[in-house]
């Protein structure tokens, strides 16, 4: 089963919180035309939008890349979020609910992590970080 529409990898830079605001939007309505359920739409959005976010916020820049995946009869959506900036010092402690080096709730990697069915995360201090987020069509 393909999703409604034909989806090869699609790359968008952010840069700013327009970028990201403006991915919001891609993301709400790709999700809706590959035929997620309205709750799913919903998560895959708001784990987009903090990706984007905590890429403007911790980076300054990076890219998102959406691609859809086919793997032993399930399909679904693969976003993923690059960066080249400082990097996470302390993974364990970045993944804990309300801790934040910004003064935010500190409720948005462990909060995405919640929202997808598949999460990765890697970084390097100094080299960047690489978060993976997949959602499978149910």
């Amino acid at each position: 089963m393909k999703p409604s529409v034909e989806m090869a990898t699609v790359w968008r830079r952010i840069k700013n919180e327009a970028d990201a605001a403006m991915l919001v939007a891609y993301v709400f309505s790709l999700a809706k035309q590959c035929g997620f359920s309205p709750v799913a739409v919903t998560e895959i959005t708001t784990g987009a939008s903090e990706l984007a976010t905590n890429i403007v916020k911790y980076a300054g820049e990076g890219v998102m890349i959406f691609s859809w995946v086919v793997h032993q009869q399930r399909e679904g959506l693969e976003v993923v979020a690059e960066d080249h900036g400082p990097g996470i010092n302390d993974m364990a402690l970045a993944m804990t609910e309300h801790f934040s080096t910004k003064g935010t709730l500190g409720l948005g990697l462990p909060g995405t992590r919640r929202l997808a069915d598949e999460f990765e995360i890697s970084s390097e201090p100094h080299k960047g970080t690489r978060v993976l987020f997949r959602k499978w069509k149910n």
